[in-house]
Formats: C-alpha cells, structure tokens, sequence
C-alpha cells in the first residue's frame, strides 16, 4: 500500500490549472482571480449624505451647538424645537428635496437649506446634514436647534476606494463579498480561472436511477447524486453522467461521450479485484491510469490519470458511497482546486479536540465521520456512528472529517485533530 500523501501528491503533480478566461462580472462568482482588479471609478462615486436630514452651509449653523450639548435644550435623538433661555434656533426656507439617484448638479445658497435622503448627492456649496430627528421636519422652512460639525454625516467621494487602486489581488477567491466590490468599482469583466467541468459517473449492473423504487438484488445509484452534489459543494460544476453498465466497451464508450466537454471525470464502482470491475479493465487498457492501494480508511482502491488528446484528469473511486466521498474529499477536491486556481490545493483543517475516544487500523490513515462543534468557543469534535463505508445514516448525521494518522491506533479523549467541514456552507458554521 501506498500513502495517502503520495496518491495525492501524484494527482496535484499531473493535474494544470486552466487557462484564464475573461468573463463577465455577473460570472466571477466563485472563480478564482487570474490577475489584479483596478478600480475604475472611486468609492463613493461622489459626495453623498449619510442620513436622513436637511444639508445646510456651516456658517449658517455655526452658532448652534452639538446635538445634547450644553446650549442644546434637547437631549439628542429628539425632536428639537427652541427653548428659552438656550442658543436660538435657526430657520431656514427648503429649496427642494434631494433623493437618492438625483443626477442635477445643485447648489446651496447661503442662507437656504435642502432636504435630503440617505445616498443622495450633497448639493456644491453645503457640508453640514443635519438628521432629520435632531429638526421639526419642516417642509417649507426647517427649524435647526442644533448641528453637527461639518462632514460628520458626509460620505467624502473615494474615502473607501480611489479610482486606480488595486482593490483585489490575483488569486483572490471571488465570493460575494468580493463580487459586491468588484461590481461597484466599474468593472465591466474580469480575468478568472474557470472552474472545472465535472462528470460523475457510477458503475454496476446493480444501479437504478434516483427516484426509483430498488428491486431485489438492485441499489439506487446515489453516489452520482451525492459527488456531483459534494464537488458543487466544494464549489465546482459538477454533475451526475449516470449510471455505466458493468462491461469495457459501456465504460469506454461513456468516458469517450464526457471528454469532448468535461474537465475532469470521477466514476465510482468497478476498481477492487472482483471479476466484474469493468473500470479498472478498461481504463487498463489505455496505459494512462495507475490503479494502487492506499492506506487509508475508508477508500482503499484508488485509481488516476489522464486521458484523452486534453489529458482529462480520470479519478476511479471505491463504489461504496462512504468511501466513495472520503475519496472525493480527500483527492478530488484538492485536485479540482489547483485546477481552477486556488492558492491552496486542500482545504484549510480546523483543529478540535476529540470528545470521545475510538481505535484507528494500524498503518492506514483514517478518515472518521464527526460532529464538528464548539464548547466555550472550543472547536471539539465527536464520532458520528457507524463508521463502515457502506453506513449512510452515520455519513449524512456527520459535517466533518476528521484525520487520523496511520501511526495512531488509538484516538484518545482529549487528543487534537485535523479536521475537515463537509461543504462551503457548513465550513462557517458547522451546523447540519
């Protein structure tokens, strides 16, 4: 057998990252950046108010005091009027409103006061919004007791982002947060790593279709359902290819169908030593795919290479579905994320402390099905159950892996461990 690091290191080392592609800002979601993105416009794009109010000139409210201040009469927040014995009020006439997505250029004349909503454009001539609670709300006139310093709730144009700054590096992961960045600075396409292109095929005469009531002797094919599902997960364009007969000629000629548009293709089922793996024959007969035994459990048979005139990735996994998806997070996932670029092939672990204790087979690494959780802000982890690789109940009930080196036979209560969230969304909270 062979080491779980040496599989993986074989596929990082045969695998490419694709060729960049320029795409829409609407299609960034979830590539990766293949060079920088430089603003076109500044952020804000132009000065604008950050409140509800009324914009004003500074000089028409220098008198007046801060909000709750001394010569105020009002505790802030409420609405003011004047008050004897305090800083007389100011009243000044409303030239208009002015709203959000206003495109007129104004301006304030000394004397006058604007009523403004948030996001709208401070007219020229004004750096005083004072919010509309601290006034009377006046519609023709406003009465001021009070004003804030000039730019308190004033958005200043390119006080986040300058036109012509880098704002995301290449190699940086677009995620929404990112995109929202992107989308605001003007960018109108941006250069990205494609994701890859994911077949999932399941091999054996014993598979029925999802949706199907099995027979005797017959088995719903639910690892095309559950990989494709897996790798969309971990954030890739996957999907089922179905379910390929137990012959050479049916799984030759399925791979022949899926390499003119898959990038990489993962089938289940056909590789141990039994006479009908017709996966491991077939491909045999290309010379291109290594079949090997790893030491790890579950996941044993292992088989990868390229085919094709493209060198499409070939991953050949145990058929039964736990091993089949420790598989696919174990190799497939790393491979697939060198493909679209990732600074990082493997998923970043999480280190928890083991709750429970459970034996691991001598000389095989172990990948065990937990609950991932915290206790006092303490990631901590517990076996999820049944842990043979056929067991699905144990395997959806899980929402993480947790590794357990080949020279540790016995996890310990208290032992800490590298362990890997199931899936994008459950990465943050480790929630079911």
């Amino acid at each position: 057998m062979i080491p779980v690091e040496r599989h993986r290191e074989r596929i990082l080392a045969a695998v490419s990252r694709g060729e960049p592609q320029r795409v829409p800002v609407n299609a960034a979601h979830g590539c990766v950046l293949a060079a920088d993105v430089v603003a076109a416009v500044p952020l804000p794009g132009f000065d604008n108010s950050a409140m509800d109010g009324y914009v004003v000139a500074a000089a028409d409210v220098a008198a007046l005091p801060e909000p709750g201040g001394s010569g105020c009469g009002c505790a802030g927040g409420t609405q003011h009027e004047g008050h004897e014995g305090h800083t007389p009020p100011v009243r000044l006439p409303v030239r208009g409103d002015i709203a959000a997505g206003d495109t007129r250029r104004l301006r304030l004349e000394p004397g006058e006061a604007y009523r403004i909503m948030t996001g709208a454009p401070m007219p020229a001539g004004a750096d005083v919004v004072v919010p509309v609670e601290l006034t009377d709300g006046g519609l023709d006139v406003v009465t001021l007791t009070c004003a804030d310093a000039p730019g308190r709730h004033v958005r200043r144009e390119g006080e986040d982002v300058r036109a012509g700054d880098v704002v995301l590096r290449a190699g940086v992961f677009v995620g929404a947060r990112q995109l929202a960045l992107i989308a605001a600075c003007g960018a109108v396409d941006v250069l990205v790593y494609p994701r890859p292109k994911v077949v999932c095929l399941s091999t054996g005469d014993e598979l029925v279709a999802p949706g199907t009531v099995p027979g005797f002797g017959q088995v719903v094919d639910s690892n095309g359902l559950m990989l494709a599902a897996a790798l969309r997960e971990a954030g890739f364009d996957a999907v089922s290819g179905g379910v390929v007969r137990d012959t050479e000629d049916d799984v030759l000629t399925a791979l022949g169908e899926h390499l003119r548009t898959a990038d990489a293709i993962v089938t289940t089922g056909g590789v141990s030593m039994g006479a009908y793996d017709a996966v491991k024959a077939a491909l045999s007969r290309l010379g291109t795919v290594q079949f090997d035994k790893v030491a790890m459990q579950p996941g044993k048979p292992q088989g990868f290479g390229t085919i094709g005139e493209r060198d499409v990735p070939v991953f050949t996994l145990p058929g039964n579905p736990v091993s089949a998806l420790v598989s696919a997070h174990v190799f497939v996932v790393p491979a697939l994320r060198a493909m679209a670029g990732w600074q990082r092939a493997e998923p970043e672990p999480v280190r928890a402390r083991v709750l429970d204790g459970w034996t691991s087979p001598p000389e095989r690494a172990q990948f065990v099905r937990v609950l991932l959780d915290r206790e006092a802000g303490e990631p901590v982890v517990r076996s999820a159950g049944g842990q043979g690789s056929h067991v699905l109940q144990a395997l959806a009930d899980a929402n993480a892996l947790a590794y357990v080196p080949a020279e540790v036979t016995r996890v310990e209560p208290g032992q800490v461990l590298d362990v890997t969230p199931f899936g994008a969304s459950e990465a943050a909270g480790w929630g079911p």
